[in-house]
């Protein structure tokens, strides 16, 4: 197999340990404003191929379980398996039902059998991953033949407003880095899996002013994760120069943040 590792990626992604330390700190809060991930997630269901029928499922990054209990209702005869690396996520969870076994474990080291599960369901839980390659191999590993890949995840572009308005304040590193849209395509190509779709669709939020943008990150889990990322309090000059800058993109519906949405269907050869 062609080597696609992401030792070429412009800046290494956060270090998971602190991802997964994030998004636990964030499990209470989550649900309150996940907007955003209700309406990725829906769009990757409506994805699946017709006539999809597993007998065991992985949803990949569950988070708070929204997606697992949607999926054990639609696949109420099969095997749930709900896995996150954030041990707050899964615990918070976990007494909500909807999959049968809720696993801690790394997307890029499956705890899982070979030829185990006919869907691998992941929405917006691969972005944080930094050896994607190794995501694919492990699907192409767990899944049954035939077995299907669904993930949505975020590619560059993704809060490029917020991006733009800081570069205006410091040079400083503040949002989170994604891989490009052309990286997840090659990496999907050399991965043994066969391609079904692979999209790039921008979603639009609207905000009342930056302060409701960047408590929603940080209740996501979300906010700025890193390496470089600067230490302590921003002083308040920086955030009254980052609110000027981020006005200059004002709509009618107020302030965007556009995130930029990878979606494919994958399937493993027969």
């Amino acid at each position: 197999m062609t080597d696609l590792s992401l030792t070429a990626f412009p800046g290494r992604l956060p270090d998971k340990r602190q991802v997964a330390a994030s998004f636990s700190r964030a499990a209470a809060s989550y649900d309150s404003v996940a907007e955003l991930q209700r309406a990725v997630g829906q769009q990757l269901l409506s994805r699946l191929p017709p006539g999809l029928d597993p007998r065991c499922w992985l949803d990949l990054g569950c988070g708070t379980g929204h997606f697992s209990r949607v999926l054990g209702q639609r696949f109420s005869a099969a095997q749930g398996l709900a896995l996150d690396i954030a041990e707050g996520m899964l615990n918070h969870a976990r007494p909500l039902g909807g999959a049968d076994h809720f696993i801690a474990g790394d997307a890029e080291r499956l705890p899982l059998q070979g030829d185990s599960c006919q869907l691998i369901f992941s929405s917006l839980a691969v972005q944080w991953c930094d050896d994607f390659s190794a995501v694919l191999s492990e699907a192409m590993r767990v899944l049954k033949p035939g077995g299907v890949l669904a993930f949505a995840s975020l590619c560059v572009g993704t809060l490029q407003e917020l991006r733009d308005s800081w570069a205006q304040v410091d040079g400083q590193v503040h949002v989170n880095r994604f891989r490009e849209f052309e990286r997840y395509r090659k990496l999907c190509e050399a991965s043994g899996l066969q391609v079904r779709s692979l999209e790039k669709a921008p979603h639009v939020l609207y905000y009342p002013d930056v302060r409701s943008l960047t408590h929603e990150l940080k209740a996501l889990g979300a906010h700025n994760l890193n390496p470089g990322r600067p230490g302590g309090l921003t002083g308040r000059a920086r955030i009254a120069g980052l609110i000027d800058a981020y006005e200059g993109f004002r709509q009618a519906k107020g302030l965007p943040a556009t995130y930029q949405v990878v979606y494919a269907v994958l399937e493993k050869p027969l």
